[in-house]
Parts: structure tokens; sequence; C-alpha cells
């Protein structure tokens, strides 16, 4: 029996870059044979055994064969003639295809190396088309080699291109799609993700809310680059640079979709935009089961987030209503956060990535001015509703008083 390294940990390992996971292929093996050595059995599907020490998972060598739709319909066969390379030929890419023995020597029938090497991202082999979900990993691993200068391989897009027209990825449950997505916002480039999304037609399939932004114009005295979809992926970007929770990059991506819905005699402004925009925000973040309060930001910035920028010139009680519109009293971590989507907002335009905005700080200050007044600190004949009443006066004369002293500086 042989054990191997192999995927991503030996890929990461040639390029340098941290491994987070192991995953190991036993060859000429039995089942009966790794529980012998005290493997503990894991696999529902194929035999998948944890290390009785490291808890790494190791799995016998196998092929598959498609005998269904979607990513589940495989059949899979394990047995110790299975050989290396048979196990390898059904992984996704070429770079994910390399095994590494306990001596260090790496095997590559499929040339990974070569492929790490060139930068490219490359298919194993025309089972790539078996499996829909492989579209949302090469896209999502072109987001993550992006600063190493990987790009997808033409025949790989056609591929893609095959599976985004055939219909395979609405097999995908909404649990995988959101999943493949969270992790892709996560990476330092998640504007690749759906850059490449939109090259093989798969964003029109899965995100056709983010997808009709794409040729949508703007005026050019505000937004340069123009284009609503450009915007929205350099906005996302900016949200990658600054290192922003998946929270606050998922509303980054979805602030603008109303301008996709802006009668076209109105273009290139977009008046109620904000309006327009939450039936898209809540049909895309329903249909992918985001989470509750990522679909919560989401919508509030998207409302909203005009607001933030003309915070200077709003009244005191119109920001305090806001304010508490985004619930600052219980949760001022989610201010926090709904200013860091408006600033990437702001800044997600050709020319103007690292200009300042102070409309952020304002309202920062804003929050910690309406939180240090409590209850305790009115006079004591103030009681039951007049309470409630006198703190809102005060909390609008605090922001007033903030206002004016930076009026005045």
């Amino acid at each position: 029996m042989q054990v191997y390294l192999v995927g991503g940990a030996v890929r990461d390992h040639i390029l340098g870059r941290p491994i987070v996971e192991r995953d190991y292929v036993v060859v000429g093996a039995t089942p009966d044979q790794l529980i012998a050595q005290g493997y503990q059995p894991v696999g529902k599907d194929f035999p998948v055994f944890l290390h009785p020490e490291t808890k790494e998972e190791y799995a016998l060598a196998r092929t598959e064969r498609k005998s269904g739709h979607g990513y589940h319909g495989f059949e899979f066969y394990t047995d110790p003639s299975v050989s290396l390379e048979d196990d390898l030929i059904r992984r996704d890419l070429t770079i994910n295809a390399m095994a590494m023995d306990e001596q260090g020597q790496i095997f590559d029938p499929y040339h990974g190396l070569d492929d790490l090497n060139n930068k490219i991202l490359r298919h194993v082999s025309n089972a790539f088309v078996e499996d829909p979900l492989r579209v949302l990993r090469v896209a999502r691993f072109a987001a993550r080699y992006h600063p190493y200068g990987f790009r997808v391989a033409n025949e790989t897009l056609t591929l893609m291109q095959k599976l985004a027209e055939s219909g395979e990825l609405n097999t995908l449950t909404p649990e995988r799609v959101w999943k493949e997505t969270s992790r892709a916002l996560m990476e330092d480039h998640a504007d690749i993700f759906f850059d490449v999304l939109r090259q093989c037609g798969a964003l029109k399939v899965l995100f056709p809310e983010i997808d009709a932004l794409f040729g949508i114009p703007q005026r050019p005295e505000y937004h340069p680059e123009i284009d609503c979809g450009i915007h929205t992926l350099m906005s996302l970007q900016q949200a990658c640079k600054a290192n922003y929770s998946l929270d606050v990059r998922y509303a980054v991506l979805v602030h603008d979709l109303g301008k996709a819905l802006t009668p076209k005699e109105e273009l290139p402004r977009h008046i109620m935009h904000e309006d327009r925009g939450i039936a898209p925000v809540t049909a895309l973040s329903e249909r992918l089961k985001v989470p509750t309060l990522t679909k919560q930001l989401a919508l509030a910035v998207c409302k909203e987030h005009l607001k933030a920028h003309q915070a200077f010139t709003l009244k005191a009680g119109t920001l305090w209503r806001l304010l508490q519109r985004l619930d600052v009293l219980r949760r001022p971590e989610r201010v926090e956060a709904f200013v860091q989507a408006c600033e990437c907002d702001a800044k997600g335009r050709l020319g103007m990535q690292d200009r300042d905005y102070p409309q952020g700080k304002y309202i920062l200050d804003a929050v910690n001015v309406v939180r240090s007044i409590k209850a305790q600190d009115l006079p004591a004949d103030i009681k039951g509703a007049d309470i409630g009443e006198m703190l809102i006066q005060r909390r609008i004369e605090a922001i007033s008083e903030l206002k004016h002293t930076l009026e005045h500086h």
C-alpha cells in the first residue's frame, strides 16, 4: 500500500503558500486493511478514513462515473487495482492533480507543474463538464491566484461556457452556490471571480441581477468608469483591499442592483435606484439563502448609501433617524459595517480609489455621541414616555453640536 499527499496541499507546497489542509490518497489497499491499522471510516459515498493520530483524511484511490444530473450524480469505484493516475484524472484542474509521496517526490501525470509554471488554470480531462460546481471552483481559483498572474485556459473557459449553456448549473443547490460564493468573496481579488463567471456566461445564469448591471451607463462626472457593472467590481475590490468582512463585501456587491432597473429614458441618471434595488437584493439573497444578518446589511446599504455620501448636508434629526434605522443603540458594529460598505462605493470609481471618505468618520463620531447619552443622565423628574422623548431630543442636539463643531474647523 502506498500513501500520497494530493490536491491543493501539493499545489500550495510548490507555490510556497501556506497549506490549509492535507488530503491523502491510499493506493493498493482495502478498507479492512486501513481499519486494521486503526484508521476510522467516515466516508458516506466512498471510503474515506481518519488517521488514528493526526485525524487527517485518507481516501482510497477511486474512479468515478457520471450517473445522473448535477454534482451528486456520480458512482464511485474503489479497489486495490485503481492506480494513482486513475484517481488523479477525475480532479478538476491539472494544478490540483499532482501527488507527492512520503519522500517528497512529485507525481505529475497530467502536466500540472507546467501549468503551474505557466500560470494556467486548465481542466484535467473532458470529465470536467460532468460537475457544474467546477465552474464556480475555477472562478474562485482564478480570484485566489490572480496576484500570481494566473489565467483560465481558453479551452477550459469553453467547457465552462458549455456547462453554463447546458442548464446543469441550475442543479446546484443554493447552499453550494452560496458556500463557493462566500469563499470567493473572501479572496483578495473577489472581483475576478465574478469577472470569470461573466466571461463564461455563468453570471447570467446564477447571478442575473449582477449580470444585468454590465452595459448600464452612469453619469461620467460621478462615475468616470461609466459602466455600472465595472463600478460594482471596482467597489468590491476596495472592500477586499481593506480586508472588510463577508457581510460588507456582499453588501458592496449588491448595493447598486437597482440601477439595472432604471427606465431607459432616465439614463445615465439613476433617480430612485436605492428603492428599486430592494426587490433584486431581496430576490438574490433569498434565492442563495444568504444568512439573515448578511442580507439585512445588504438591504440597508442598498437603501441608504446615498444618505451616507450626503451625511454632511443632512439635518441632525435626519442623521439620527438613519442611525436609528441601522440599530445604532443595540448594534453599533452594524453602523460601522454600513459605513465601510458606503466608503467602498465612494472609492470604487476610476481615479477615485485613494480619496478620503470624511463622511464615514462623521457618521461614526455621531454614533459615539448618541450612544454616550443615557437615561440615567436625565433630570430625575423626567418620567415615563417623556424619558424617550427627551433622549431623542438630546441625541439630536448632540449631533447638531458635532456638526457645528465640524463646520467651524
